[in-house]
């Protein structure tokens, strides 16, 4: 019942966002998972410049997200991923001799306009970053790239629990049973 909570709750959100527009790099439609989703095939190429692309763009928007609204979870946590899940792409793009893209993804950034607002953005931009990573699980891939989006995609869906629980008002410190859980002290 919980889980069928929280689909309703990110069906709504996503919904939401539609409707009021308030998004992460909305003029992106040819760039990372938003440029995958229009493609209709991939080449290996295309797959890991899409996904370079939609790691430079959460990175580049969690930097911005922090110096608007200050240093606060799960972006301090989830930025520090996006630069490991960068480098493991970057060492694809160098074992396939595939040239790296400038990183132009700060350009690209629109910021919503509340800290509550990047919390429903997020879970729309995980979203779109886990449909993307499935895509391309489904071609036929190379062991390594494979090992790699795999990896993407289960980091992905982690951070999409964490902006679920932040877009609905779970700060971690609720408590359960009369013991405080999901913070350290």
């Amino acid at each position: 019942m919980k889980r069928y909570k929280m689909i309703l709750l990110t069906t709504a959100m996503v919904l939401m966002m539609g409707a009021t527009g308030a998004a992460f790099a909305t003029e992106n439609n040819n760039y990372g998972a938003a440029g995958a989703a229009a493609d209709p095939s991939y080449t290996l190429e295309e797959m890991l410049t899409y996904a370079i692309q939609d790691e430079y763009l959460a990175q580049a928007e969690y930097q911005a997200i922090m110096a608007k609204f200050g240093q606060v979870r799960p972006y301090t946590n989830i930025t520090r991923s996006e630069t490991s899940h960068i480098a493991s792409l970057s060492t694809l793009f160098q074992n396939y001799n595939v040239a790296l893209p400038v990183n132009d993804a700060a350009s690209r950034v629109v910021l919503p306009t509340s800290l509550q607002a990047s919390y429903t953005a997020g879970v729309q931009a995980e979203i779109a970053n886990i449909a993307m990573y499935k895509s391309f699980l489904s071609q036929d891939l190379p062991a390594d790239v494979k090992l790699t989006f795999t990896n993407l995609l289960k980091a992905s869906e982690n951070h999409l629990k964490a902006y679920e629980k932040k877009a609905a008002g779970n700060t971690g410190n609720q408590m359960r049973n009369g013991k405080g859980f999901g913070g350290r002290r």
